[in-house]
């Protein structure tokens, strides 16, 4: 038995990790893109990082708000997979890309009001915020392609396929990092040369990954499911799917996981917007460390998302010992990722800066905050875990409650942190060490959302799916 739920996991989360290995890179390239394009007399390299950080930022503001898009999707079609309601899969399928679609336009249509609200609360320089607003209406127009990749993402991990999301992200990630290469760099082949467009090219680059993948996701869909899921499920059947309790249950679900996000948001905000307070240099530093610290989570998330699938296919199956099983397993192989980190992080943390950028006052500032990198992995992968358990149980309200409790100590550690320094930080004397209170508030937030859903486990997936 504990190789069948080993093989399990494994067939759903390794290449959920073959893909989820991608989209750092890809995160990685944007940055070094930037860090290695040429200073100008107005804007530094350091300015040059922090205006895709912030430009992503707003992206991020966008789009996490949309989470349940994959996040809901892909619990309730577990659970329906597991019943073998397969005209329920379909309904859910057709519910989740078509809000996407509409939400969409809509961000489309209030781009501009946007960015100008967004502008009001996040403190950067004059010339990051041109290049961030740059990169924003450029990429912006990727929306649509974006958040219904999202429900196609979370609807085939439901269907116990990670294979397709696999493939959807390789390519999006590999045509990404290719073309904003060239059409930010150049490229010179024998006496033929692209100069390029410079930074531009890297939102631009991101535009044409985007349709691409999901031109790719369309394709899968047809080729995998279009008989054993979709024959017969019409224009009426698209439209009967936004009736009755089960829509419903859907958009009470994603209230939760909505409120959810909201909270990751307030805590990205207030890393970068924090850290940007601090100077440029402060920026650059803090958004390298985001990133390389982030990288154990594409690791994490690929058993996150077996533990995501599994759970809602035996809570479909009403086959409690599986699950349990499951989740057992499950978090040993997170633990190990995270203990690999540990070490990969605690011998190669500097390296890592480097691949980053070359610019040496940036290399030079983050190279202190390493040792953050080192305790992070281990708590970090119990929280991601949990959350993959959570929405297979479609338990929301709990990881809904997790992220508010953990926002709130966010907020509390590094504003407690910054009264403790007092007015060295205040007037720039030692702007180093607010990274570092950064940085203690959100190793505290991980710790919060990893002891409550703890916690709740037995009384808020056990008991609650199996009574």
């Amino acid at each position: 038995m504990s190789n069948r739920v080993n093989r399990n996991i494994l067939h759903l989360a390794v290449p959920s990790i073959l893909a989820n290995i991608t989209v750092p890179l890809v995160g990685m390239v944007d940055i070094a893109v930037a860090g290695h394009l040429d200073a100008t007399t107005v804007f530094s390299v350091a300015t040059l990082i922090g205006g895709v950080s912030i430009g992503s930022m707003l992206f991020d503001l966008l789009y996490w708000n949309f989470g349940f898009l994959r996040i809901g999707t892909g619990g309730l079609t577990a659970q329906a997979f597991g019943r073998g309601d397969m005209k329920e899969t379909a309904a859910i399928f057709s519910r989740a890309t078509g809000i996407a679609f509409l939400c969409a336009l809509a961000l489309i249509a209030i781009q501009w009001l946007f960015v100008e609200a967004a502008f009001l609360v996040i403190d950067c320089t004059p010339e990051v915020r041109e290049l961030a607003s740059l990169y924003f209406f450029i990429r912006i127009w990727a929306c649509p392609a974006t958040l219904m990749m999202m429900a196609f993402k979370g609807w085939f991990i439901g269907m116990q396929d990670s294979i397709s999301p696999m493939i959807i992200d390789i390519t999006v990630n590999v045509v990404n990092a290719v073309v904003s290469i060239i059409w930010a760099l150049g490229l010179r082949i024998g006496d033929w040369g692209f100069d390029g467009i410079g930074f531009a090219g890297v939102a631009a680059g991101t535009v044409v990954a985007q349709y691409t993948g999901l031109l790719t996701a369309v394709v899968l869909l047809m080729v995998k499911y279009r008989k054993k899921v979709f024959e017969g499920f019409g224009l009426a059947g698209f439209f009967n799917a936004f009736k009755g309790h089960e829509t419903r249950k859907f958009f009470m679900l994603n209230t939760d996981l909505f409120i959810r996000s909201i909270c990751f948001i307030g805590i990205y905000i207030g890393f970068t917007t924090f850290a940007a307070h601090y100077g440029d240099l402060m920026l650059a530093s803090a958004t390298i460390l985001m990133k390389i610290m982030m990288l154990f989570s594409y690791f994490t998330d690929g058993f996150a998302y077996a533990g995501e699938a599994l759970t809602g296919r035996y809570i479909g199956e009403r086959n409690r010992y599986l699950m349990v099983r499951t989740v057992r397993s499950v978090f040993l192989w997170s633990l190990g990722i995270g203990l690999m980190f540990t070490v990969l992080y605690g011998f190669a943390g500097e390296v890592f800066i480097r691949v980053m950028t070359s610019d040496k006052a940036v290399i030079d500032v983050s190279g202190q905050y390493v040792p953050w990198l080192v305790i992070m992995p281990i708590v970090g992968c119990a929280a991601f875990t949990w959350d993959g358990i959570y929405i297979g149980a479609t338990a929301s309200k709990t990881i809904r409650n997790a992220m508010l409790w953990a926002a709130a100590a966010f907020f509390a550690v590094y504003f407690t942190g910054i009264a403790v320094c007092g007015e060295r930080i205040q007037e720039d004397e030692m702007p180093e060490m607010a990274v570092h209170i950064l940085l203690a508030a959100y190793f505290v937030h991980l710790i919060i959302r990893a002891f409550h859903l703890t916690l709740k486990y037995r009384k808020r997936v056990l008991d609650a799916s199996f009574t």
